[in-house]
């Protein structure tokens, strides 16, 4: 997106008035501005840890254990939180870690 210097509102390509050209036009002003290259950029944003997302390590702190068996190494004991990741209307999901392994996961 390109934006007028003027103005400030986006600017459209179009026909320029004074050149049979393509040009960057305002919709707003009498501003031009003749394209004579390709112009692209692209940004890579950084993607967000797993961790970041539900918190961390210190999330797990001072959590309730549950009677639940871990999938990984067959233990009975787990801890347990709950968090509302999709809209209010749906029921809050809950996570475990076990107590022995510290593998996580959900309930389906």
């Amino acid at each position: 997106m390109l934006f007028c210097p003027y103005c400030a509102n986006n600017l459209t390509i179009g026909d320029g008035e004074e050149s049979p050209e393509k040009c960057w036009v305002c919709p707003t002003c009498p501003y031009q501005w003749v394209i004579t290259q390709q112009i692209s950029m692209r940004t890579h944003l950084a993607r967000k840890q797993v961790d970041d997302v539900m918190g961390g390590e210190d999330a797990w702190k001072n959590v309730d254990q549950t009677d639940a068996d871990c999938p990984k190494c067959e233990s009975h004991r787990a801890y347990f939180r709950q968090l509302q990741i999709r809209s209010a209307d749906e029921p809050m999901t809950t996570f475990y870690k076990c107590v022995k392994c510290g593998w996580q996961w959900r309930e389906n």
